[in-house]
């Protein structure tokens, strides 16, 4: 099964031959099989954590999602244990797992009053048949029973050891003087009596910017070093474009227009809902807008378990900006996975001179923004949303540990600065 499961990885890279080894190989939070839909990890206890368990409590998630159907598939996961880049480390799997290294999914129940017929699929990790035994970044694969190379998802989350201390800040105020469009982090990472270690060497730290996968920074080495405690500060990797606040729209109803929502209607088979138009925010003003950071919540009103009584709406967006040349422009939250494909790739709309979307997705509250992409560059939302200094971010700290002749990167400690 770890060959067919290294097999999958391999190929996903584009290697010719799936016993050549190519790197790095595709470990994004994805989905595969296009019949899945509504991929979420969340903390049950904590709608706004981070997915960090901490190693030795209580700590849970909850994997969600939909199969698009009216029958079940019986599925199984694996877990593959990654090292700081999100590469697997060189760990056999009964050294970071307790027990067997495969489990079914069990958790699963049918739509209820919807158009659209789906089945939703629910686990939660840790488990009695299987737990963490090390720290690190891990995958989750889920494939159906019996087809060990057909992945049909992965989702990364995060084990922490929480041996460390971090302290830290967010400031508009950078090392490129007076600006409107850069915020700029410094944190401590106190490790007391806990940690034997070179912070030059063994240290690696990375910071993410509201779960967002392309704006990693790695930071190899701390600025200095004072007893127990490593300062970075005054690097230049420590400095993000500020963004803006996410746009929101809600389709907890379809009896009428919810949140920034212009009309709804019931088309052929299923609810479809047109959002007001959006336009670019460059030169706009700063707005304050108390949002989620790019996360989407699952609701409908009148449903006691919204999870099986929300329907999928076709959500239209209308973006009217100048066609882009060079590049394509998407839709972007963690709904999207941070992914750029035909589901959340815009059209140019000749006639109409603006940018048009539609994406069916489950009732809920949504929070999205608007990326540009080309073939060599990451997606950035700068050029339509605007960079403004006072927007509220979330960054992901992570502490690794990587001393030599490990074989796999210790997690140390996490850190959620805002």
């Amino acid at each position: 099964m770890v060959k067919s499961v290294l097999r999958y990885l391999l190929v996903t890279t584009m290697c010719v031959g799936a016993d050549s080894i190519c790197f790095p190989i595709d470990t994004s939070t994805r989905i595969i099989d296009t019949t899945v839909r509504t991929l979420s990890l969340r903390n049950p206890d904590n709608f706004m954590s981070p997915p960090v368990i901490r190693l030795g409590t209580d700590d849970r998630l909850v994997v969600n999602f939909d199969i698009i159907g009216d029958s079940h598939e019986y599925l199984r996961y694996r877990l593959v244990h990654c090292n700081a880049d999100w590469q697997p480390s060189q760990l056999l799997d009964s050294e970071y797992m307790e027990g067997f290294n495969e489990g079914e999914i069990t958790d699963y129940a049918y739509s209820s009053n919807t158009y659209v017929h789906y089945v939703n699929y629910n686990l939660v990790i840790p488990n009695e048949g299987m737990g963490m035994l090390a720290s690190g970044n891990y995958l989750l694969l889920v494939y159906p029973e019996g087809n060990y190379d057909s992945i049909m998802l992965q989702q990364r989350f995060y084990v922490s050891e929480n041996s460390v201390a971090i302290d830290g800040k967010v400031s508009g105020r950078t090392d490129r003087g007076f600006n409107e469009k850069f915020q700029q982090l410094e944190f401590v990472v106190d490790a007391g009596i806990t940690e034997r270690m070179n912070p030059y060497q063994d240290m690696v730290v990375t910071m993410t910017q509201n779960n967002r996968p392309e704006s990693t920074r790695e930071i190899p080495h701390p600025v200095r070093v004072e007893g127990s405690k490593v300062v970075y500060s005054h690097i230049p990797a420590l400095i993000f474009n500020a963004g803006n606040e996410y746009r929101r729209f809600e389709t907890v109803r379809v009896d009428y227009p919810g949140m920034h929502v212009d009309s709804v209607k019931f088309e052929e088979n299923n609810w479809h809902a047109w959002l007001m138009q959006d336009e670019s925010r460059v030169e706009k003003d700063y707005m304050f807008d108390s949002t989620q950071h790019g996360r989407f919540k699952i609701d409908e009103y009148r449903a006691d378990d919204p999870d099986l009584g929300a329907d999928y709406v076709t959500v239209h967006f209308t973006l009217d900006i100048p066609e882009v040349v060079g590049g394509d422009v998407f839709v972007d939250g963690d709904f999207t996975l941070h992914q750029l494909n035909d589901f959340n790739r815009m059209r140019f709309d000749h006639d109409r001179r603006l940018y048009t979307a539609e994406i069916p997705l489950k009732q809920g509250s949504y929070n999205y923004q608007y990326v540009i992409a080309s073939r060599n560059s990451s997606p950035d939302p700068s050029p339509i949303e605007g960079d403004k200094y006072e927007t509220g971010n979330e960054y992901l700290i992570c502490v690794y540990c990587r001393q030599p002749g490990s074989r796999g990167d210790r997690l140390i400690g996490t850190a959620l600065i805002q």
